[in-house]
């Protein structure tokens, strides 16, 4: 099989992911965000497209960039510092970079939540954080001693570089509603859905302090097990699939930022 184009591997993932239909927010810009001169050799997958991640694609001998977090995160700006030194870095190397947030995020198969629902032997029955007319992340039922859960999520987490914390566990609390969103997953919305739908544990990357607090006084434990590593698993599935079905080789680039 010959190698792919970026076109072709767009293409396709565009389809897949449903990335015109999705809502996003705008600066996500999903789907190619720089393009190269090609064929795709081969398919670097990381969280952040960050100059980090950029120069070991370069390492790595990587042309393809598959990335959660895009290049455009704080909006418009002067192409200067930073910014210039990451686009410097791609066309000099001739990267290109493609990125999925949402998109990624909805996924039946390849969605973070649906996988780390997976990863963590909990079985998906419904759907949870909507988002317009899509949702982000899963639920589903179980008969769980809460503290020993969150010592399996650490044991999940913690390789992935974060220390897993939880709010604070009442004596007795069981697991029987949950809720995963990976990410920013602790936001007002969620929460509220959480409590409108009898969730008693919530499983998110991170949140601001406050969640904390108000999931306590709703009787719900919320375990924060890291926005980066929360959303290692989507892009991951997602490089190993385009792998498999275009021949093309793939590494996956581990760079924790440490929330």
């Amino acid at each position: 099989m010959s190698a792919p184009t970026l076109q072709t591997l767009a293409t396709y993932c565009d389809e897949l992911l449903a990335t015109k239909t999705t809502p996003d927010y705008t600066p996500a810009l999903n789907g190619v965000q720089v393009g190269h001169r090609g064929p795709v050799r081969r398919i670097a997958a990381a969280v952040d497209a960050s100059l980090h991640t950029i120069t070991l694609a370069a390492q790595a001998d990587a042309n393809l960039l598959l990335v959660h977090h895009g290049l455009f995160w704080n909006g418009l700006r002067p192409v200067t510092g930073t910014h210039e030194t990451r686009l410097r870095t791609l066309f000099t190397h001739d990267i290109a970079v493609y990125s999925s947030h949402l998109p990624l995020d909805a996924h039946a198969t390849f969605g973070n939540s649906a996988l780390l629902a997976g990863a963590l032997g909990l079985t998906v029955s419904g759907l949870f954080a909507r988002h317009e007319h899509i949702h982000c992340g899963v639920r589903g039922a179980a008969d769980l001693d809460t503290a020993a859960f969150v010592s399996r999520v650490t044991e999940w987490a913690n390789p992935l570089g974060h220390h897993t914390v939880a709010s604070r566990i009442p004596v007795g609390h069981r697991t029987r509603r949950w809720a995963i969103c990976s990410g920013a997953g602790a936001q007002v919305s969620n929460l509220k859905e959480a409590y409108e739908t009898g969730v008693d544990t919530l499983i998110v990357g991170e949140g601001p302090h406050w969640s904390a607090v108000d999931a306590e006084e709703q009787g719900v434990v919320i375990i924060y097990a890291g926005h980066y590593a929360t959303e290692t698993l989507g892009v991951r599935a997602l490089a190993a699939h385009l792998s498999e079905r275009f021949d093309v080789p793939w590494t996956f680039l581990h760079a924790p930022t440490g929330l």
